[in-house]
């Protein structure tokens, strides 16, 4: 159930995997490789993309992306 998600110019992947106990995680991830996570697991595929999704539509794709970032930079 992994996905692009596209808003305008600006595109995040949706990947949904399992946490190997049963459940389901659930990760955004821009086009600069910045991640969100969510902490807790979902009971299926669908919970989890159905969440990204609301996210994403509540509170904009802009919430799920970072900076550039270099080579040897952290923030």
């Amino acid at each position: 159930m992994s996905q692009t998600y596209r808003e305008g110019d600006v595109t995040v992947q949706i990947d949904i995997y399992e946490d190997g106990e049963g459940g389901w995680l659930l990760e955004i991830v821009d086009e600069n490789n910045n991640s969100t996570v969510w902490e807790d697991s979902f009971d299926t595929e669908q919970e989890a993309l159905d969440e990204a999704l609301d996210a994403l539509r509540e509170e904009g794709i802009a919430a799920f992306v970072g900076p550039v970032q270099e080579a040897d930079e952290h923030w």
